[in-house]
């Protein structure tokens, strides 16, 4: 299937306009070098940002606008996950999410055509299917290690897994390959090819680290999933693992709760990714905390930079994440500015460009690796 995102406003006069999500990210603000320009009242020169999630939906990240992006009349802090017909608004500009989605399969009637000269290739298959199939059997497959630090000391503590491909035919984003998987209804079987690859070509570089890997929101609660950790742990016995939930999987207290004691039982430590405030996520988190707690890296975004209302909102979510006995990370930390933010609210531990970049599998230097 082909998925085709554009958001949908309505003129002073009555009319529709669409405006075509052609690429991800897609920029929106003021001024000319963004990928939607507006001149509506109360719009920022950078004002929001979209970019793909794992799980094929589109998040929403407020550049920290002045006055602030809108999803169903709530304000975004940070960012957060968009639906089809979400309303949106940015500034005082309203829009409609929209999601097209154009079945590439020929249906159940098959029969023989003459195809005239002339005519464009149709696209009813995904391109390089067969290289991504290559990929989940190992072949092409690629990872990288980034370190996660202490906010005070700047140690080294601990590493996350990263998916990579360098098949000279396919991407080598996670996200773009996750977009592939998904045309596929394959994004389960990528996500524990990257996992195992990761567990089995990085982790014994790394031995005296912890080690968070990823997780697709569709295997969270399966039967396969929670097998494939108890082989590894079997034949990792001395591996420190933590497993990274989406956010999208953390909508349910009671699963959570046994989630967590299936965690427990496999000796497995869990942290849950992307938290922010505009996920309403408070009341799971505390029916079932995590070890570690890490932050939306939207929300964190030029923190130094925020008003005073964002600080003590995120501010005040450090302090709970504390009170359950949890341990705020920081993600997508770039600033000296912003890690000086994060260590005045009490966060413990620090990832991001700032402490060091995503190292690849190859120059992986052993069990003194640290930082770049």
């Amino acid at each position: 299937m082909e998925r085709q995102w554009f958001l949908e406003s309505i003129a002073a006069n009555g009319s529709h306009l669409t405006y075509q999500i052609t690429q991800l990210p897609f920029r929106i603000g003021r001024d000319p070098d963004n990928d939607l320009v507006l001149t509506s009242r109360g719009l920022s020169r950078h004002h929001a940002l979209l970019t793909p999630d794992i799980s094929g939906r589109i998040r929403l990240t407020d550049l920290n606008s002045t006055n602030g992006s809108f999803v169903g009349r709530q304000r975004v802090e940070g960012s957060c996950l968009l639906d089809d017909k979400d309303i949106v608004h940015f500034g005082t500009a309203e829009f409609r999410l929209r999601l097209r989605v154009e079945e590439t399969s020929g249906g159940d009637q098959l029969r023989t055509m003459l195809v005239p000269s002339g005519l464009r290739l149709s696209e009813m298959f995904v391109a390089h299917e067969r290289e991504f199939l290559d990929l989940l059997d190992g072949y092409g497959m690629s990872g990288a290690a980034q370190p996660i630090v202490e906010a005070q000391s700047r140690r080294v503590v601990a590493y996350e897994l990263l998916g990579r491909a360098n098949h000279p035919l396919l991407p080598t984003s996670p996200m773009r390959l996750f977009s592939l998987a998904s045309a596929l209804d394959r994004e389960v079987e990528l996500s524990v090819a990257f996992r195992r690859f990761g567990i089995a070509m990085i982790a014994p570089r790394l031995q005296g680290f912890a080690l968070f890997a990823n997780t697709h929101p569709k295997e969270t609660f399966s039967e396969e999933f929670f097998a494939s950790l108890v082989s590894l742990r079997e034949q990792n016995p001395g591996l420190d693992l933590v497993i990274e939930i989406h956010e999208t999987a953390v909508t349910d207290s009671r699963r959570l709760i046994e989630l967590a004691a299936r965690f427990r039982d496999i000796g497995i430590r869990f942290a849950y990714d992307d938290f922010g405030a505009g996920q309403a996520r408070l009341s799971e988190l505390g029916e079932a905390p995590a070890h570690f707690v890490k932050f939306d890296m939207g929300l964190l975004h030029d923190i130094h930079l925020a008003s005073e209302r964002k600080r003590h909102v995120v501010s005040d979510l450090v302090k709970l994440v504390l009170d359950l006995g949890s341990v705020p990370l920081a993600e997508g930390i770039e600033l000296e500015a912003e890690a000086e933010v994060c260590r005045e609210m009490g966060f413990q531990l620090i990832q991001g460009f700032l402490t060091g970049k995503p190292i690849p599998v190859d120059q992986l230097q052993g069990p003194r690796q640290i930082a770049g």
